[in-house]
């Protein structure tokens, strides 16, 4: 099975004239193997997104090293793929030319293109939407143009930054549906940085806490909930559980127990 695995991960931006500056991540070792879907939450300032740029290559750690399969990784790879926050999408391109992007790279010719992209929005809740311009959809549609475009590079690793946080309420819950589905389609690994406890909760074969100054584990939790909605059960169901609800409040008081010990 392959294995993401980010070992003894510390991290410190430099300040100039061999300046150290504050220790930002502090020895993370964090592994995501095919199909897990790994959430990350913790207060702001406990180095998410900087743990997601890190597992990226887009930014070298201090101490430690990224592995894949155990084969040390230098930076940005294709066996990664990432989803921001904000979409990322090129407005002169529609729908389907933004998901092809990743197969022209790879040298497909232009009917494989589109018969992939139309497949990939299809997976994605967008199907026969291809021809639309971006700047015509609305930001949830957005959002699954670009999880449809990191999965056109059929990548082991899918790495999201906040991909939902934008979105309202109810575009979010939908939106997690169908993350679940496109992710157990994919097969790839998951690594989602998210600031909702139930948004990880839900989606997540495990749900790792981290606390900040310097940002370092401080609690780890396998979960079963978004395998529940896979194999069936109804979301508002799931999310009314009372072993749902225990455990969300669990993971808000480890948030904010870490935060009262900073504040102290």
């Amino acid at each position: 099975m392959s294995e993401l695995r980010l070992d003894g991960i510390s991290l410190s931006y430099d300040r100039g004239r061999a300046q150290r500056g504050p220790c930002v991540l502090d020895n993370v070792t964090l592994s995501v193997g095919a199909n897990e879907f790994v959430a990350v939450l913790g207060q702001s300032g406990s180095g998410k997104t900087s743990l997601l740029n890190i597992a990226a290559g887009f930014i070298a750690p201090s101490a430690g090293r990224v592995t894949i399969d155990g084969v040390a990784q230098a930076g940005p790879g294709a066996g990664r793929a990432v989803v921001f926050q904000d979409d990322a999408l090129f407005a002169w391109l529609n729908a389907r030319d933004n998901v092809a992007l990743p197969l022209r790279l790879r040298g497909l010719d232009v009917k494989e293109r589109r018969q992939r992209a139309d497949a990939l929005l299809a997976q994605v809740g967008l199907e026969g939407q291809g021809g639309k311009a971006i700047w015509t959809l609305s930001g949830g549609m957005r959002q699954r143009v670009g999880i449809a475009r990191a999965l056109a590079s059929e990548p082991r690793f899918l790495l999201m930054d906040e991909p939902l946080g934008a979105l309202d309420a109810m575009t979010r819950e939908r939106m997690q549906e169908l993350l679940l589905r496109a992710w157990r389609t994919s097969r790839a690994g998951a690594l989602l940085i998210t600031h909702s406890v139930e948004e990880a909760l839900f989606v997540a074969t495990r749900v790792i806490v981290l606390a900040p100054h310097p940002g370092r584990i401080v609690e780890s939790l396998d979960v079963d909930f978004g395998a529940r909605f896979l194999d069936g059960e109804a979301a508002r169901a799931i999310k009314s559980d009372p072993a749902f609800i225990a455990i969300r409040e669990r993971l808000i008081d480890a948030i904010h127990e870490t935060e009262l010990r900073v504040a102290s």
